[in-house]
C-alpha cells in the first residue's frame, strides 16, 4: 500500500493504485451488495488465498475503503463493510459492469 506522498499526481493513476488488482474489484463487487463476513466473503471468491484476502482487506482498510467490525457476542466474529469513501466508489464500478457487458456483447 502507498502511502499518500508516494502516490502520483494522476488521478487515475491514484484511483488504480487503491482498487486496481482482480481481488480489490471483486471484494468491492460484493460488499456493494451486503457486508461480509471473512470466510463468506473468501467462499465467493473463488480461488483467493486466506493471505491474499486478509492483505487485500487490510489494504483496503489502510485507505478507508472498507471497515472491519467486530461483534462482540456469544460467538465472537467479524464484518466488512464498505465505508461512506467506500460507497462513493459504486458508479466507478457500475460503469466497469456496463462496458464490460457491453464488450462481451460486442466483441463476437
Amino acid at each position: 500500500m502507498l502511502k499518500k506522498e508516494e502516490m502520483q499526481p494522476c488521478p487515475v493513476a491514484t484511483t488504480v493504485n487503491l482498487i486496481g488488482n482482480k481481488w480489490k474489484l471483486l471484494i468491492l463487487r460484493n460488499l456493494f451488495i451486503r457486508p461480509y463476513r471473512f470466510n463468506e466473503l473468501q467462499k465467493s471468491l473463488e480461488g483467493i488465498s486466506q493471505k491474499v484476502l486478509t492483505e487485500n482487506l487490510r489494504a483496503m482498510q489502510e485507505c478507508g475503503i472498507i471497515e472491519r467490525i467486530v461483534f462482540d457476542e456469544k460467538i465472537l466474529h467479524t464484518e466488512y463493510r464498505l465505508t461512506p469513501l467506500g460507497e462513493t466508489m459504486r458508479p466507478i464500478i457500475k460503469s466497469l459492469e456496463i462496458w464490460g457487458n457491453d464488450y462481451l456483447k460486442n466483441c463476437k
